[in-house]
């Protein structure tokens, strides 16, 4: 690393927001879960509960620029997508 002053500071900074974007990253994977969760045991207000709070996360994600608007797209789409083939199997 080079010793300029600004260098270090920007390096400092990148440290900072590498770490808030693992917890924000975390965070909505731990929701995923939750909601694959509740998919899997046929939760049904579980199901939307989780959904909403998933989109919010992704939403807040992408506005930040933790994740790019079409990942976040795909990964709710497909958690979308599971929680349709349960309600239309039964």
């Amino acid at each position: 690393m080079a010793v300029h002053p600004s260098v270090i500071k920007r390096h400092q900074q990148s440290l900072k927001k590498r770490v808030r974007n693992q917890e924000a990253k975390s965070r909505i994977r731990t929701l995923i879960k939750k909601a694959r969760k509740a998919i899997e045991l046929k939760d049904r207000a579980g199901i939307s509960a989780q959904l909403k709070d998933v989109d919010r996360a992704l939403g807040k994600a992408v506005s930040r620029g933790i994740l790019k608007s079409n990942t976040a797209s795909r990964w709710l789409s497909r958690l979308a997508r599971s929680a349709h083939r349960l309600a239309s199997a039964s």
